[in-house]
């Protein structure tokens, strides 16, 4: 049965990161290479907040589904960049890949002290109140999510760059040919797995953020 509880504040939440959390995320990505001297992302128009740019509709799919069940998994696409145009390559690929899931945490604070300056102002029993701050509150945990989520080191998450940091270029490339066949299964088997890790550290972040 599916969870209707709260389930338009679940999709305004969604809404939002599609038209905000994606976007950014994947700029952020597209300007730490940019800065570094990669030009990729820029040459094919990701260098900017457009969400239709920036949208993938399997991902985005999986997000509104996601929605209607109280948890959190969607994806945009993914932006591209070339290493070997990096300043600094094994670092500076370190640096996009921090770049994203960053800017989800950032963009969590944010929402979060939006939060509480509405609980701060807001009269006493005010109707409108409820329903912004709950948006608010499923943005956050969203945001958060995501941005742990995306430090998974296996492809095609964010952390597998920072993996990749600390291996030699031979098992970088064992790792890559490994993940390659098997990497969809271990990242399904950590999901479920680890789900209840994740669910209690991003839960406990989101608190911290909202209300200290």
């Amino acid at each position: 049965m599916l969870d209707l509880a709260q389930l338009p504040e679940r999709l305004l939440a969604v809404a939002l990161i599609l038209l905000i959390g994606f976007p950014v995320h994947e700029c952020a990505h597209a300007w730490a290479a940019y800065v570094q001297g990669d030009a990729t992302a820029k040459l094919f128009g990701r260098l900017t907040l457009n969400p239709l740019v920036h949208f993938d509709r399997w991902g985005g799919g999986m997000l509104i589904i996601s929605a209607f069940a109280g948890w959190v998994m969607g994806w945009a696409k993914p932006t591209p960049y070339n290493a070997a145009n990096l300043r600094h390559r094994r670092n500076g690929e370190v640096l996009v890949a921090l770049a994203g899931p960053v800017s989800n945490l950032i963009m969590a604070a944010m929402a979060a002290v939006l939060f509480r300056a509405i609980v701060a102002i807001a009269p006493a029993g005010a109707n409108w109140a409820v329903p912004v701050l709950t948006t608010i509150f499923y943005f956050t945990f969203y945001m958060v999510g995501l941005g742990f989520i995306n430090l998974i080191p296996i492809p095609p998450f964010d952390g597998s760059s920072i993996l990749m940091r600390f291996l030699s270029p031979r098992q970088a490339w064992q790792v890559r040919t490994f993940t390659a066949q098997y990497g969809m299964m271990i990242m399904l088997a950590i999901l479920i797995l680890a789900s209840p890790v994740i669910s209690a550290v991003v839960n406990s972040v989101t608190k911290v953020l909202l209300v200290g």
